[in-house]
């Protein structure tokens, strides 16, 4: 059987003298999109991976920084917390030292009265005595 000279209206030869329905060039253009479409999806493949590389980072990045943030609060309210115990101790030694200056105050008053108590007692007994 020979190759027919004239087309046949819907079949087409290729350069391998193969029988195809769709036109050489049409065929080159599906075979061109085809490829393109190929590297398309391939180069989608690659951006999916670094954007899930880059997601990965962030969301290890967001979980250091929520640590150091419930760090930092906790050391915050340590400090707070160490602030209201020392004026707690402030006010409890005001009161100790107040307690202390009153507490003075009745020794001194005591050491007084009693260093003058003899004294007045000697006058006394003097007077007394010498009018006897």
């Amino acid at each position: 059987m020979s190759v027919p000279t004239e087309p046949v209206r819907g079949f087409y030869f290729d350069d391998l003298s193969k029988i195809r329905v769709v036109e050489p060039e049409t065929a080159s253009k599906t075979q061109e999109l085809k490829d393109d479409c190929k590297e398309f999806v391939d180069k989608i493949s690659e951006f999916q991976i670094l954007v899930g590389g880059f997601i990965e980072m962030v969301d290890l990045l967001a979980k250091q920084v929520e640590r150091e943030k419930m760090k930092t609060i906790g050391a915050r309210n340590q400090v707070k917390s160490i602030a209201k115990q020392r004026e707690s101790q402030k006010q409890q030694l005001y009161a100790l030292i107040a307690e202390k200056k009153m507490e003075l105050e009745r020794k001194w008053s005591w050491l007084k009265m009693i260093t003058t108590a003899p004294n007045n007692n000697r006058k006394y007994h003097t007077t007394v005595s010498s009018n006897q």
